[in-house]
């Protein structure tokens, strides 16, 4: 059955000591039955939520808390081999993971957080299994990752957007609030407040603060002066920490190693993105819109591109890779041999990616989307331990709840820029975070005079508007943070 237990009281954990910084955190969640914690990854937002949980429930504030996260989340970070199980003073907590075979059975364990992955709710919304955990006295919901919730229009906003008012508190998590521009911060914000900050509907929130603009009106530009609006709305409500105001953190420098396209590879490229089709040798390849030319075209520069039929192979059915050039992966390789034997985290993107990467380098260990929980957490022992060199991962498998700089590793190369800057963000922080004690590298390899470049560029703009955000959030002092009732609910 897959519930994560306490552990024995002969298993002993470290004393949870809060820094400044996190005793703000533990401030501002006890004060604040609906908050949010905009938080660099390294600040340790978690443990911050469990000893907030902790002070309220022994003041009868709440009872128990229903904890939505993504899965790798769920089961490295709020378990006994994540947070809960690291600090001697969250040991005794009962965790219930609602996921997999067993989740019916994991859903009747008397728990104190029950923790769920976002695909889970329409599950547990069903046939009237939250409505039970509600009754017995789960009346706290956490957020985590809670850029998860910034499109009103998906399935899993939708399905907890009835519920919300029933928790008696709601808190979010996150360090990347706004990755692509403040209209993300309408769901977020929606889901702990219920509206009273920005408004109750998408359109309202859009039409109060920004212009239509582009094509048919189909873009958002802030009106003159709408930043400040927005921030001083969001003051009462969420609280910014940067880990460059807290942590004495190493310096992260962006090293851009730029290739050349072949000459018959460029074409390729030139022809997609102009003219949105090529004609490969091996056949055809199309791309019906731009969204579909944006990811062939970055496929092009990694080196090979998914054709639009499928081959059978032994049986069964595979896409069918189409190979135009090795310059990014004798670039990576060229990296490796120079970093002579220093840990090295690849990001990638596309399954032929890692394919041909381990085609020149080898049986290259991964973690991507299809990896399971027991072999992820092998990987990341040997890899934080020093037994392994080389690491791939797909950002958005790895992205959250992994710790990977502990092995010594200061070098992280993007193979394929993602669009997302908070997966970019994130994926950077798995290396630049608390106990890194080199300065990170991040090498990104672009090829020259294609969409590397603008993605490249988008990132910086996009990591301006989210500073600028959490700029304006910060909090300085703590009496700004919580009212005298509170503090006596406090950890000591």
């Amino acid at each position: 059955m897959q519930t994560l237990k306490s552990r024995s009281k002969a298993c002993r954990g470290e004393k949870w000591v809060p820094a400044k910084c996190q005793r703000d955190m533990v401030k501002w969640l006890v004060g604040r039955p609906e908050a949010a914690l905009f938080a660099d990854p390294g600040l340790r937002k978690t443990s911050c939520t469990l000893a907030a949980f902790l002070a309220l429930r022994k003041a009868g504030g709440v009872h128990k808390a229903l904890v939505i996260a993504p899965l790798r989340v769920c089961e490295l970070v709020w378990s006994q081999d994540g947070e809960v199980g690291r600090w001697a003073d969250f040991q005794h907590l009962r965790v219930s993971l609602l996921h997999g075979p067993d989740k019916n059975d994991a859903l009747e364990v008397d728990a104190d957080l029950y923790v769920v992955n976002p695909d889970g709710l329409a599950w547990l919304v069903t046939e009237g299994r939250l409505k039970d955990l509600q009754r017995r006295g789960v009346d706290l919901l956490v957020i985590d990752e809670l850029a998860a919730f910034k499109h009103t229009k998906t399935k899993r906003f939708k399905t907890l957007r009835p519920w919300l008012g029933r928790f008696r508190r709601r808190w979010g998590l996150t360090g990347s609030p706004v990755a692509n521009g403040l209209l993300d911060l309408f769901g977020q914000v929606y889901a702990l407040d219920l509206g009273r900050s920005l408004g109750q509907f998408l359109t309202h929130y859009r039409h109060a603060y920004f212009l239509p603009t582009g094509f048919g009106g189909f873009e958002w530009k802030l009106q003159v002066g709408a930043e400040k609006k927005i921030y001083k709305r969001l003051k009462p409500l969420a609280l910014s920490l940067r880990a460059s105001d807290h942590l004495d953190l190493p310096k992260l420098v962006e090293q851009d190693l730029f290739v050349t396209l072949p000459p018959k590879a460029q074409k390729a490229y030139d022809d997609l993105e102009e003219e949105l089709i090529t004609y490969l040798d091996q056949g055809k390849v199309t791309a019906a819109n731009a969204a579909v030319a944006s990811g062939k075209c970055r496929q092009v520069t990694g080196g090979a591109v998914y054709a639009d039929d499928n081959a059978t192979l032994n049986g069964g059915t595979r896409r069918k890779v189409h190979h135009l050039h090795e310059a990014k992966v004798e670039a990576l390789v060229e990296l490796v041999d120079e970093l002579q034997g220093a840990p090295l985290l690849i990001c990638y993107e596309f399954q032929h990616e890692i394919e041909r990467i381990r085609a020149a380098l080898g049986d290259v260990p991964v973690i991507n989307g299809q990896s399971k929980s027991a072999d992820v957490l092998a990987a990341v022992k040997a890899w934080n331990t020093g037994g392994l060199k080389l690491l791939g991962g797909q950002p958005q498998a790895m992205s959250h709840g992994l710790n990977l700089q502990s092995g010594g590793c200061c070098h992280l190369c993007w193979f394929t820029l993602p669009w997302a800057q908070d997966i970019y963000a994130q994926a950077n922080a798995r290396l630049h975070r608390s106990g890194q004690k080199n300065r990170v590298i991040v090498h990104r390899l672009l090829a020259r005079k294609t969409i590397d470049e603008v993605v490249a560029r988008a990132l910086t703009s996009k990591t301006r508007v989210q500073d600028a955000l959490l700029d304006a959030l910060k909090k300085r002092g703590s009496s700004t943070l919580t009212s005298p009732c509170t503090r006596s609910m406090l950890l000591r």
